[in-house]
């Protein structure tokens, strides 16, 4: 029997790679996962991919920021499964819509404050909206936030993200403490930078650009940084994930679990 046979989970912002990732692996390890993006072909584009893999899933259009949507999500989900075992969200934000890799003396404070608002914000309204319901269903479930390995590396130009990294860790820890009372686990999971992803790609760019390296250059010396001198892939990421959410990582709450094969950062 797979890992997660017979659980309910939803995934929020699944537009995006991490949580697209995540997603497959829930609906691979036997979740029915309810697949939710700001824009609905976004999500449908996901549910084609787990059902073309033998998986189970449906599409949902929620925008992660909406309280109002999110609540919708949730008791639609209650009304179709009568419980919810599992929440993820994978929120993040464009770093060429956020001034990312610009020295702080030049970054407006609306996007400095971007990043904090979209994305620990995003990971409270989830959050506290999945634990009610699932203390409504008497489900004994886990959330799994996201943050990034930002929280704990000295990378220059990043300073808004890097707070709302470091932030959604405090976070995660706070409500593991409350909902924990209700049986409810709350865990982050931390993947270091993924160079399949479009996030990583744009952010090295902007990075590079405004030390005035080559990207390749930059790009070079952060994969110096990994003790095993090589990156995790985004089907790392939702194995781990998977694992978090299941029986077998039933001891693990308010933690923060590195996917990174051992980052040192060394820029």
């Amino acid at each position: 029997m797979s890992k997660l046979t017979g659980k309910t989970a939803i995934v929020f912002a699944a537009s995006g790679a991490i949580a697209g990732a995540v997603a497959k692996a829930f609906a691979e390890e036997g979740a029915f996962v309810y697949v939710t993006a700001k824009e609905i072909n976004a999500a449908k584009a996901v549910v084609s991919e787990i059902e073309n893999s033998g998986g189970k899933a449906k599409a949902l259009q929620v925008d992660a920021l909406n309280e109002f949507q999110i609540d919708l999500a949730f008791q639609q989900v209650v009304v179709e499964q009568s419980k919810i075992d599992i929440v993820f969200n994978g929120i993040g934000i464009r770093p060429s819509q956020n001034q990312y890799g610009t020295p702080s003396a030049l970054l407006s404070f609306e996007n400095f404050l971007k990043p904090l608002t979209t994305i620990v914000g995003s990971q409270f309204l989830t959050s506290r909206a999945a634990a009610k319901y699932m203390n409504q269903t008497k489900s004994e479930g886990t959330i799994l936030t996201l943050t990034s390995s930002l929280s704990r590396s000295k990378i220059p130009f990043m300073a808004g993200v890097t707070a709302a990294s470091t932030g959604v860790e405090g976070l995660t820890r706070s409500l593991a403490a409350e909902y924990g009372m209700f049986g409810i686990k709350v865990i982050c999971i931390n993947p270091t930078g993924l160079g399949e992803t479009r996030t990583i790609q744009e952010t090295a760019v902007a990075n590079a650009n405004t030390i005035g390296i080559p990207v390749d250059l930059f790009t070079a010396q952060l994969a110096q940084g990994y003790l095993l001198k090589k990156s995790p892939s985004l089907k790392d990421v939702g194995k781990v994930a998977a694992f978090l959410v299941s029986d077998a990582g039933a001891t693990l709450n308010s933690h923060i679990v590195d996917v990174d094969f051992g980052n040192i950062s060394v820029i």
